[in-house]
């Protein structure tokens, strides 16, 4: 990748966000200003006040699911596939998009255990009484325009599985309430504007997969970061500063990472030579500086290594390019003025050296920028990065759960299910585990909605199509008139994610609905020219 490509690769990303405005700013903030309204108006407690007495409700929990459901019609203000036509009355279960199953503690007691609404195109904000919905273990929202925040009230939400309100308009900080969900396997909130710091605390949590990419977010990532289970972490194109936490080298499980697009700086530290099971490593773009680390060469399953765009210096050694894994390797766009003999041609390895210092070789940077005097190698043994910090503080306790009118009566919780180890290579994903109050819903989740590498896709398989640069059709005033668009697929296939899915889970005890589970098998369709 050349200087030019790097300049069109992140004009490419800086525009996406345009494409994909599907509202106006201010039909965004009048929703959000409804939004902000209507917290204001359910501070009193009227859960049930609206509820027709004639209706008849199958238990409490379906009452309860009937209000929150009923209050999220009235904030959705274009539904241009006529989703909510069919939520009309107390059986909530025949709702479209919305899934029941029975509780683990009572097999005769339905409950809202689902929802799945992805690719809706539906324009509205999540009012407060959603968190009525204490049962739901799966949330599937991505692709739609939904404005404003994340509502405190979805703490009550405590059995919570997965969690997937990709490629929106939701704004705000990180939203606290998902460090309420102890037994949370999958975070997808890309592709949104989110802001702010990342809470330490989310490192915390069992995850399997956390999607961050695409948003606002700044300050440094935490130390914390070392404390994570998850497999697939992305959190490029924000705002993150500072130095990459020495802690990276602690993960056990992780295979994917995706740092690039950040103001990021520094000498990379060494300890990301620890990571031996990772299989995709972009760290492109984020003004990383000095000369690749020997101990890069313990990377021994990387199959993709993306450190192009950055300003590093030195020599590439013959180790990394010959690293048994590798097929794909871009350091094009730094300013290398020397490389091994394996790193100039492979006929195992693509590689990309374009637009470097390195003599003999095609489009490279003319002499001037490649100067001495212009051209100043940092010594990382001094760099401010390369400091050993202190292990990461431990992880604090999540806030205490917002209040919800008229909650549903407490049950005896069966022990939460055990945690989720490192994908394989893909696969089809199986049923979550069961949650702690019911097993998740019938739902096959649709693809999310939006690339997260700057390289090439998986070697083993295509990029996956998926309606990323087509964005929903503008509405003009509020209520937005209804989007003409392409009715939606009855049945969506299994939503691709970052290259590997998670492993099978042990089957749980209770019998689940069949065509539930979450999927990232691989990635959202590539937004880079070429790939």
């Amino acid at each position: 990748m050349n200087f030019l490509g790097c300049l069109l690769f992140l004009l490419l990303i800086a525009s996406f966000s345009t494409f994909s405005n599907a509202l106006t700013d201010s039909e965004v903030a009048y929703i959000a200003h409804r939004q902000l309204l209507t917290f204001e108006e359910s501070g009193k407690d009227q859960s049930n006040n609206n509820v027709d007495p004639n209706l008849k409700f199958e238990n409490s929990r379906i009452k309860n699911a009937y209000t929150a459901l009923q209050a999220w019609k009235k904030g959705i203000y274009s539904d241009p596939f006529n989703v909510t036509a069919t939520w009309v009355g107390p059986d909530v279960c025949k709702y479209t998009g919305i899934y029941c199953a029975p509780t683990l503690d009572d097999p005769k007691l339905n409950v809202v255990a689902g929802i799945d609404l992805n690719h809706q195109d539906i324009a509205g904000y999540l009012p407060q009484e959603l968190g009525l919905l204490t049962d739901l273990a799966l949330f599937h929202l991505n692709s739609n325009r939904f404005c404003g925040i994340i509502p405190m009230s979805f703490c009550n939400m405590s059995i919570m599985f997965e969690f997937d309100v990709s490629n929106n308009r939701l704004v705000g900080p990180f939203p606290r309430a998902l460090l309420c969900w102890k037994e949370i396997k999958f975070v997808d909130i890309r592709f949104n504007n989110f802001e702010g710091c990342v809470p330490p605390e989310i490192f915390g949590r069992p995850l399997d997969a956390l999607f961050l990419n695409n948003n606002r977010f700044s300050c440094s990532i935490p130390p914390s970061l070392g404390n994570s289970t998850v497999s697939v972490v992305t959190m490029a194109y924000n705002n993150f500063s500072g130095c990459i936490p020495h802690t990276i080298g602690m993960m056990p499980n992780i295979e994917e990472i995706m740092l690039a697009g950040n103001s990021l700086g520094g000498c990379f530290p060494s300890e990301i030579g620890n990571l031996r099971n990772v299989t995709v490593l972009d760290v492109s773009g984020s003004g990383f500086v000095g000369s690749i680390p020997p101990s890069f060469a313990g990377l021994k399953s990387v199959e993709m290594l993306d450190i192009s765009c950055n300003r590093m210096t030195g020599s590439v050694p013959e180790e990394i390019c010959k690293l048994p894994a590798l097929k794909n390797f871009t350091f094009a766009s730094n300013f290398f003025n020397g490389a091994a003999p394996a790193c100039k041609s492979s006929k195992d390895v693509v590689i990309d050296d374009g637009n470097n210092c390195l003599a003999g070789r095609p489009l490279q940077k003319p002499p001037k920028d490649c100067d001495p005097k212009v051209v100043k190698p940092v010594d990382c043994s001094k760099d401010v990065c390369s400091a050993v910090h202190s292990p990461p503080p431990p992880v604090h306790s999540p806030p205490p759960p917002a209040p919800v009118h008229s909650p549903p009566p407490p049950v005896q919780s069966p022990p939460p299910p055990a945690p989720v180890h490192s994908p394989p290579p893909p696969v089809q994903s199986p049923p979550p585990p069961a949650p702690v109050h019911s097993p998740p819903p019938p739902v096959h989740s649709p693809p999310p909605p939006a690339p997260v590498h700057s390289p090439p896709p998986p070697v083993h398989s295509p990029p996956p199509p998926a309606p990323v640069y087509s964005p929903p059709p503008p509405v003009h005033s509020p209520p937005p008139p209804p989007v003409q668009s392409p009715p939606p697929p009855v049945h969506s296939p299994p939503p691709p994610v970052v290259q590997k899915p998670p492993p099978k889970p042990e089957q749980p005890d209770v019998v689940l609905p069949p065509n539930l589970g979450y999927q990232y098998s691989s990635p959202p369709p590539p937004l880079f020219p070429g790939y």
